[in-house]
C-alpha cells in the first residue's frame, strides 16, 4: 500500500487553512460533495503541488441489504479518476432500508448505522464489497463506524468481523481510532482487543477525530478537539504496525489554523510514541477465536435473496424505529434508540441547513423547532436536498396564511425557484374549489 503520510480532511470552510498548513502530505474530500467537472480551486491547487486527494464516500451503503447502486458506484469511480487517487474509501454501514426487498416503505437514515455482526450480514457485506471492487478503478478501503446502539444476538466481535471481511474480499481497512473509542464508551468494547484481532497488514490508513460525552454517551461529533484516549489508541495501533497514513477529520466548529495545526502535531507525536515503543509482532498474533478458522481468501458463499431479505427486514425494523416512530424491535435498548433517534433528527436539521442555507436565514430561530416537528412524522426518503424541498413545501401547506406573510412569501419564492409549480394546497376548501373548477371546465 502506498505511503500517504500525515493528512487532514479537506472541507470548503477550511480550504485556505489546509492549503497553508505545512507538512500536509494528503487530504481526503467527501465524494458526494465534489462535482468532477467543477472541482474546487483549492483542491486543484493542492493536486498541482503533488498533494494526494482521496475521495471518501458516505452514502453508498455497503452494509445495506440491497446490492450497491450502480449510479453511486459510477460516481465514486469518476471522482477517483478525476482526482488521480490511489484508492477510494467508504463505510461499513447501512444507510437505507425498506423497499421492494421487504415490501415496506423505503427509508433513509441520513447517517451511518451499524450492521449486525452476524454471518448473514457478513455474507451480504462481502458480496456488496466485491460488487464495489469490480466497479472501481482503484482499490477500495472500508471504515469501521461509531455506534450508539448494539444489535442483539451478534455472533462476532468487531475485530473478528473485520478480519473475516478483509480475508474474504481482500478489501483494505480504514481504521478510525475515534470510532473505537466511541464503541468503548457506548458499547463497552475494548479498543486493544479490537486492534489485536485486526488484520493490520490490510491497513490502508487511519482516521482520528474528536467528540464529546454527555450522560454517559459518547457522541462522535467531528466538531471537538481530539481527546487523549483517542490519541492513546492511535499510539497503541502505531506500536503494532506502521500506519501508511493518518488523517485528522474535522467537519464542524472549525478552529483557528494554529489550533488545527496543533492537533495534527499531537497526532504525529502519538504515532512517533507508538513507533518508538516498537511494533508488537503482528505476524505472530494468535488467530482470534471463531474468526480465522475456516476463513480463507475468497471463502464464503454469496448472499442469496433469502439472506438479503432476512437482513433487510431487521434493518428496516430498526430504521423505522429510529426515523418513523415504529416500535422498538425486540432485544434493543429503547433508551439508547431514543438517543440515536434524537441525534439523527438533529443531524438531519443541521445538514438541511447546510444544503439549503437560505431556510435558516428566512425562518430565523423558528427554523430548528419547525424542522424537528416536520421530521418527527416524515422520514427522509430521497436525500437531504429532497428533504429541504419537502420541508419548505410542508411549511407552505401547513403554516397559517397570516402568521408571517413576509416569511411565507420568501419561502414560497425559494421553493418556486427550485421546484417549479406551486405546491397544491391540501386544505379542504382549496381542494373543493379545484375540483369544482375541473368540473366546470370539463376536465
Amino acid at each position: 500500500m502506498a505511503r500517504l503520510g500525515t493528512g487532514v480532511g479537506w472541507r470548503p470552510e477550511i480550504a485556505d487553512v489546509v492549503e497553508s498548513m505545512p507538512g500536509i502530505d494528503w487530504v481526503e474530500a467527501v465524494s458526494e460533495n465534489l462535482c468532477p467537472g467543477h472541482l474546487p480551486d483549492s483542491l486543484l491547487r493542492l493536486r498541482e503541488r503533488g498533494v494526494t486527494v482521496v475521495p471518501h464516500g458516505v452514502s453508498l451503503g455497503l452494509g445495506d441489504a440491497r446490492r450497491p447502486d450502480a449510479g453511486r458506484l459510477a460516481a465514486l469511480a469518476e471522482r477517483a479518476e478525476v482526482l488521480g487517487s490511489p484508492l477510494v474509501t467508504e463505510h461499513i454501514a447501512f444507510v437505507r432500508a425498506g423497499g421492494a426487498l421487504t415490501a415496506s416503505p423505503p427509508l433513509e437514515a441520513g447517517h451511518l448505522l451499524p450492521v449486525p455482526r452476524t454471518r448473514d450480514a457478513l455474507d451480504v457485506l462481502c458480496e456488496n464489497v466485491r460488487i464495489a471492487q469490480d466497479a472501481l478503478p482503484v482499490p477500495l478501503a472500508v471504515e469501521n463506524i461509531a455506534a450508539l446502539v448494539s444489535w442483539p444476538g451478534e455472533e462476532m466481535t468487531e475485530g473478528q468481523f473485520l478480519y473475516e471481511l478483509a480475508d474474504r474480499t481482500g478489501v483494505r481497512l480504514l481504521i478510525d481510532v475515534a470510532n473505537l473509542h466511541t464503541n468503548h464508551v457506548n458499547r463497552g468494547e475494548d479498543p486493544a482487543e479490537a486492534l489485536a484481532e485486526l488484520p493490520l497488514e490490510a491497513l490502508a490508513y487511519v482516521h482520528v477525530a474528536g467528540g464529546f460525552e454527555r450522560d454517559g454517551v459518547w457522541h462522535d461529533s467531528h466538531a471537538h478537539p481530539v481527546p487523549r484516549p483517542v490519541l492513546d489508541i492511535l499510539t497503541d495501533l502505531a506500536s503494532r504496525v506502521a500506519p501508511p497514513g493518518v488523517l485528522l477529520e474535522r467537519d464542524d466548529n472549525f478552529p483557528a489554523g494554529h489550533e488545527l495545526g496543533g492537533e495534527v502535531a499531537a497526532i504525529r507525536t502519538a504515532v512517533a510514541k507508538g513507533r518508538a515503543a516498537g511494533p508488537a509482532a503482528t505476524g505472530d498474533r494468535a488467530a482470534p477465536p471463531a474468526s480465522r478458522a475456516g476463513a480463507g481468501s475468497g471463502a464464503g458463499a454469496g448472499a442469496d435473496d433469502a439472506v438479503r431479505q432476512r437482513v433487510g427486514l431487521a434493518q428496516a425494523a430498526l430504521l423505522a424505529a429510529l426515523v418513523a416512530g415504529a416500535p422498538v424491535p425486540e432485544g434493543f435498548d429503547g433508551v439508547r434508540l431514543g438517543v440515536q433517534a434524537r441525534a439523527l433528527a438533529g443531524k438531519r436539521a443541521d445538514v438541511v441547513a447546510k444544503v439549503a442555507p437560505e431556510l435558516p436565514v428566512l425562518l430565523g430561530a423558528d427554523y430548528r423547532p419547525a424542522f424537528l416537528a416536520y421530521a418527527e412524522g416524515r422520514p427522509m426518503t430521497g436525500g437531504y436536498r429532497r428533504d429541504a424541498l419537502d420541508f419548505a413545501e410542508h411549511l407552505l401547506r401547513t403554516a397559517p396564511g397570516g402568521a408571517a406573510p413576509g416569511v411565507r412569501r420568501a419561502v414560497r419564492e425559494w421553493w418556486l425557484e427550485r421546484s417549479g409549480p406551486v405546491p397544491r394546497s391540501a386544505r379542504p376548501g382549496v381542494r373543493l374549489a379545484r375540483a369544482t373548477r375541473r368540473v366546470l371546465l370539463g376536465r
